[in-house]
């Protein structure tokens, strides 16, 4: 999908397809603004008709099939004093996934006062494109073409040569992420999203290593290789660097949980607990690589950004571990495994390990982790923890700035008593109550402490059932935006 905009007088304007938002206040005389192309006085007779007041999220769907314009659409922005830009953002959404299939080109025309920055008209970009995004590939449908190819925005003479390049490279990294995360299981496997991670590497210029099984046995990742031991499938070790032309200021790293099926090995999933749905269990994992095909093409400068991923499943066969086993992480610290089904943090484990050894100034990890931060959170706002205030600030700000909802948790140490093992360095899982503070306090166990570091759990976030705002129902792509405002914000602050 590309953008635009319309340059000259909108007089000369020629398009067929127009979005139009009006507030609730004298709608007479905001259709005046369309005078250009349709007789105020024809449309005021068929709003007054359908009832229309301008309330926010109303929408009026007209067709003409006397006049040049041959669709057009209104919809309602409410009081004009209490107007917000993601209430934009929603509403333009709700509008587009009518049109995807309808329309090649819409344009837009908004209230001067309400698009008056070059950030909002990239978010607003941002949006449309998300909102149309469809996933055919394991379907009928696979064939087809989505018809909507460009929107134009009108009236922005001021930002004639805005630049939508970035914009395009930031919804190619989420719908990258969408598709890791909506593919099944028998589709995207370890070895295929190594593949992935290759051709990233391959279009953009990233190094690439990826480690199999026998080089993550001599790092004495037992931790990792514990949970991928039950499947037929071999892990693969993903690990990214994304370099800078000039000096180095800041190092970073970036970690994906990356299970591609969860069964929950010996602790079966059962019940209500969406086995069928485990695809998703690499949520984490797509949300870096989307962030390092994104980061990739817009190439921040002074830093060295690494993306890591221990890829595996956790299956049931013969040699799959135990309820009860005991194993090595490669930071050495023993863990009794009182839970199969809590494996990602053992992943992570030995994940968060290889990321510490690279000596990082500052490290990210990203996991659909558990079940607790839904209970906490629900499904629109992902939960974080860290060890650093001026990190849990720049997330806060990031998350706030691409409009991703991001809520700090506590790193409560009393609850760490709740992972006391009697024979090993500790147990992969405390108490029910509080079990996503304890997760991420195992988590803090695998890493040096000098280093700032934040988790994320998007388990609540990376999937929605319904259309919601600019996500389709399905994979959201959850986090990449936040991880490429966090890191534009680090290059910004480093100059």
């Amino acid at each position: 999908m590309q953008f635009s905009t319309f340059k000259n007088n909108l007089d000369n304007w020629q398009g067929t397809s127009l979005i139009f938002g009006i507030s609730d206040k004298d709608i007479e005389n905001q259709l005046e603004n369309i005078r250009f192309i349709i007789d105020p006085k024809i449309l005021l007779k068929k709003v007054n008709q359908k009832k229309f007041k301008g309330k926010k999220g109303e929408t009026l769907n007209l067709e003409f099939l006397d006049q040049r314009l041959e669709t057009l659409t209104i919809f309602g922005l409410g009081e004009s004093t209490a107007i917000e830009i993601n209430d934009i953002k929603n509403y333009l959404a709700n509008i587009i996934r009518t049109i995807v299939d309808k329309e090649e080109k819409t344009s837009i025309l908004l209230p001067r006062e309400l698009i008056n920055s070059e950030e909002k008209i990239k978010l607003l970009a941002e949006s449309v494109r998300l909102s149309a995004f469809k996933d055919n590939r394991f379907n009928n449908k696979r064939d087809k073409k989505k018809i909507l190819k460009e929107i134009e925005f009108l009236n922005l003479k001021e930002f004639e040569n805005i630049s939508f390049k970035e914009t395009e490279y930031i919804c190619e990294g989420v719908e990258l992420a969408r598709r890791l995360v909506a593919a099944p299981p028998n589709s995207l496997t370890p070895i295929e999203m190594s593949l992935e991670a290759s051709k990233i590497a391959k279009d953009l210029g990233l190094e690439i290593k990826i480690l199999g099984k026998k080089e993550c046995e001599d790092l004495g990742m037992g931790a990792y290789l514990a949970v991928a031991k039950g499947s037929d499938l071999e892990p693969k070790f993903i690990h990214l660097t994304l370099k800078s032309k000039n000096p180095v200021k800041e190092k970073i790293v970036l970690v994906g949980k990356g299970l591609t099926f969860d069964s929950g090995g010996y602790n079966l999933k059962v019940g209500a607990s969406q086995i069928e749905m485990m695809k998703y269990d690499m949520g984490g994992s797509a949300s870096v690589l989307g962030a390092a095909k994104s980061l990739g093409n817009i190439k921040p400068d002074g830093l060295e950004i690494h993306f890591i991923v221990a890829a595996c499943e956790n299956m049931i066969n013969g040699s799959a571990v135990h309820p009860g086993d005991v194993i090595k992480a490669s930071n050495g610290k023993t863990i009794e495994i009182n839970n199969t089904d809590a494996e990602g943090r053992l992943t992570l484990a030995d994940a968060l390990t290889y990321a510490s050894n690279l000596k990082p100034d500052s490290i990210i990890d990203l996991a659909t982790l558990t079940g607790a931060i839904v209970v906490a959170l629900g499904n629109d706002v992902a939960g974080f923890w860290t060890n650093d205030n001026s990190m849990a600030n720049d997330l806060k700000t990031a998350s706030s700035q691409v409009g991703e909802a991001l809520w700090q948790m506590p790193l409560q140490k009393s609850y760490k008593d709740g992972l006391k093992s009697h024979i090993a360095d500790m147990k992969n899982t405390g108490p029910r109550a509080g079990g996503s503070i304890t997760a991420a306090l195992f988590l803090e166990e695998f890493f040096d402490s000098s280093i700032k570091w934040a988790h994320i759990d998007i388990a609540g976030t990376c999937w929605t059932d319904k259309n919601k705002g600019i996500n389709p129902s399905g994979a959201t792509g959850y986090g990449v935006k936040t991880l490429v405002q966090w890191i534009k914000n680090k290059q910004e602050a480093n100059k």
